[in-house]
């Protein structure tokens, strides 16, 4: 049976609708099907480990990263590899025979929690358990935006546990919510509060990160980087995660190859553990989508730790590796378990046969603005809000996007009054982080706090404003909100954001797909999001005239 497609997850999905013939990431309908039955039976496992905590019964750590791993693989631009997700279905399923035997009583859960397909019966389920199952539309849209909310924290949780960094709280919460999108009797009230619940979790979610990272990594400081290129060959690593990068980077020690970060691995050029490596070189190329055009010229091996990776061109295919949630068909991957080295021999010894990078650009950018190097400049920050030099913050954190849309945003950026700063975090920085924006008094007019989980500092920042200043409302700061999303990462973030109380957020290029005309009226009603405008009319609503 052939698999009908429906996805509308991302910010680019087909007429800002949904795709139903290929996806416009490059998915093909047989793989989306696949995502849609991981996801099917990821919310099965999840109704009985639910159930096994309610028995007071104790679900292996190992179980929380299956449903983790799961939740990440089928984000946007991370697998498309069919067979490796039907590989995990199949795990999913054994692990759920296995546990639906040690729970007390079963009459409540499911028919999810029960169905155990062989792998011929793949398609044909997974064709009916997709996102329009769902018939009511209002329940489809809080379902899904929930669901996304957890994929996004799952992924952020799947960092934390690559640093040996575990939270039961949070695992058992994205399980109990996975199972409650299956329970048809919960209203749209119960879900609108299970989504700001998720918010809830979503900041709880980023701190563990951010404390795994900076307990083995130090607090970001602030960095010039260079993006211009050495004369040894290289690797270039891209994605987010930080322990890939390190056991890399230790790989490569006296090799003669160097190490270039690309896209949202950036930041990791801010932390104090990685400068002791004098082979690890400068920022290579721009945001995810250009990755087609530079990975050619790069020459050497690239590794993709996790999302973005675009469907390769010839070029380049044999020198394109994947590890963790990442696949693509035919395309070499690096497995390895939580605690383990991976060993990236195998790459480093292509590297060695390939030439040194060719150069994109020159010069260099600065970063590392994250909570605790902002608050050590707080007098200095304090001081120039107080003084009037700065009149306000944007932060325009979030995702870049190959839409032509998204030129709105450096636009914004380049029209900005002159005493208006950019908090940033996220591949949207790609739009506007190697402008001539300039500085204020010394503070540079765009503060990058790092990757998209790094919104966590913002909000940190934005609090520790708030109680400096001694306001009662986090929405009486001089800091407006004009952020681009793109995939479920940044759901999490928005609904984090929702959570902490901030209101009036601009939301582009396009308001979600996902969202039906009712749960967005509740969010506009609520919480004042909105769309983005033109350029001119959004400068004058968000700072006022210039």
């Amino acid at each position: 049976m052939k698999n009908k497609m429906f996805c509308y997850q991302c910010q680019e999905t087909a007429g800002g609708k949904g795709c139903t013939v290929s996806g416009v990431c490059g998915k093909k309908p047989d793989v989306a099907g696949m995502q849609d039955l991981l996801i099917y039976v990821t919310k099965g496992l999840s109704t009985v480990t639910t159930q096994l905590r309610k028995e007071k019964k104790s679900v292996d750590k190992t179980v929380n990263h299956l449903v983790t791993m799961n939740l990440f693989t089928t984000i946007t631009n991370a697998n498309f590899d069919k067979e490796a997700l039907s590989r995990r279905v199949e795990a999913t399923l054994d692990k759920k025979t296995e546990l639906l035997m040690q729970v007390t009583d079963a009459s409540s859960l499911p028919e999810a929690a029960f169905w155990r397909g062989e792998p011929d019966e793949f398609e044909t389920k997974a064709a009916s358990v997709g996102v329009l199952e769902t018939e009511n539309e209002d329940i489809r849209s809080l379902r899904e935006l929930i669901t996304y909310g957890l994929k996004g924290l799952a992924a952020y949780t799947k960092h934390a546990n690559a640093l040996l960094r575990d939270n039961e709280d949070v695992d058992a919460f994205i399980q109990s919510t996975l199972a409650k999108t299956l329970d048809d009797s919960l209203s749209m009230e119960d879900l609108i509060a299970l989504t700001m619940e998720t918010g809830k979790y979503g900041v709880q979610g980023m701190a563990e990160l951010d404390t795994a990272n900076t307990d083995r990594y130090g607090h970001p400081e602030i960095t010039t980087v260079d993006i211009g290129v050495r004369k040894n060959p290289g690797i270039l690593i891209s994605g987010h995660d930080l322990k890939d990068l390190e056991m890399l980077l230790e790989q490569t020690v006296g090799t003669g190859v160097d190490v270039y970060t690309h896209s949202e691995m950036l930041p990791a050029q801010y932390y104090p553990a990685f400068k002791k490596y004098p082979h690890f070189a400068g920022n290579y190329g721009n945001a995810w989508w250009k990755q087609r055009e530079e990975f050619e010229k790069f020459h050497g091996p690239i590794l993709m730790t996790t999302n973005c990776v675009v469907p390769p061109l010839a070029s380049y295919r044999d020198r394109l590796w994947t590890t963790g949630a990442t696949g693509v068909p035919g395309i070499r991957h690096i497995d390895g378990k939580y605690g383990e080295t991976k060993d990236f021999s195998p790459m480093i010894e292509q590297a060695k046969t390939c030439e040194a990078p060719e150069e994109l650009e020159t010069g260099t950018l600065v970063g590392g603005f994250a909570h605790e190097q902002v608050f050590a400049l707080a007098d200095k920050v304090v001081d120039a809000v107080r003084s009037g030099a700065i009149r306000k913050f944007v932060v325009m954190a979030g995702c870049d996007g190959r839409m032509k849309s998204r030129d709105y945003y450096r636009e914004f950026a380049q029209k900005l009054p002159k005493d208006v700063v950019i908090l940033t975090a996220g591949c949207a920085k790609y739009k506007y982080n190697k402008l001539p924006l300039g500085d204020i008094d010394g503070i540079p007019r765009v503060l990058d706090a790092g990757q998209c989980n790094d919104s966590y500092s913002l909000a940190l920042i934005a609090l520790k404003l708030q109680e400096i200043f001694g306001l009662q409302d986090i929405n009486d700061l001089p800091i407006v909100f004009n952020i681009a999303w793109y995939e479920q990462k940044a759901v999490i973030v928005l609904l984090a954001l929702l959570y902490l109380g901030v209101k009036n957020i601009h939301l582009g290029p396009t308001l979600p797909a996902f969202l039906s005309e009712n749960v967005t009226k509740v969010l506009v009603e609520n919480f004042g999001i909105s769309g983005i405008g033109t350029v001119d009319e959004d400068l004058t609503k968000l700072i006022g005239n210039a």
